[in-house]
């Protein structure tokens, strides 16, 4: 996924479309982007510490096997040695530590990053309950449009999945400003629909790209 900054530009062109969107919907539209949604350290150290034991107890048979022995206090040192040298290494380098976590608790860690930043940015406090919140954690490569109720019990999840599969493939190419932007253009024309403009509108959020 894209490693560029997001230029004073795209910001500018990202908060026009929110605008633009909003113009025909009573929804309401917020975007965010993470560059991280975690740290990642104990997770990878925990499984780099598992590794280390499989490869210990690998060597110690390989050892038995070919009639080697070595004494255990100096076996003990020598794995405290190794673990501590990982934790170092794993310290000095967080850009090392996401690659040994799985990808199931990276996407688990984003999502719940994303609920989180639905919430404390008030998507979630809407007269209507027609907020939507764009979201895209750029380490873990995942992206999520969380829509509140007051959508959900219109517009089937497999819309957002279609959204989310345009805003990933443009952040692949290293245009995440341009699928930001049609994936505002898209969640509008879906609000627009169910929920268009009424007199009485006002503009609830924010419109621009967070990014934290």
């Amino acid at each position: 996924m894209t490693t560029r900054p997001i230029s004073r530009e795209d910001h500018d062109r990202i908060a026009k479309a929110i605008r633009v969107a909003e113009s025909n919907t009573d929804g309401e539209i917020y975007c965010v982007v993470a560059y991280a949604s975690d740290g990642y350290f104990f997770p990878a150290a925990f499984m780099a510490t598992l590794a280390m034991l499989v490869v210990s107890l690998a060597v110690s048979y390989g050892l038995e096997a070919w009639w080697l022995s070595i004494r255990l206090p100096h076996f003990v040192i020598a794995q405290l040695l190794a673990m501590a040298s990982v934790l170092v290494l794993l310290w000095a380098l967080p850009g090392l530590r996401i690659h040994l976590v799985p990808r199931r608790l990276r996407y688990q860690a984003a999502h719940a990053n994303a609920i989180k930043q639905f919430l404390a940015r008030n998507v979630h406090r809407t007269t209507a309950r027609t907020g939507v919140l764009v979201f895209v954690s750029i380490a873990e490569h995942y992206a999520e449009v969380i829509a509140d109720s007051g959508i959900d019990s219109r517009v089937g999840q497999h819309v957002w999945d279609g959204v989310v599969r345009d805003l990933t493939a443009h952040a692949r190419d290293d245009r995440l400003a341009d699928g930001f932007i049609k994936a505002i253009e898209a969640t509008g024309a879906v609000l627009a629909e169910h929920f268009p403009v009424s007199s009485g509108d006002s503009n609830e959020l924010d419109d621009h790209l967070v990014e934290i």
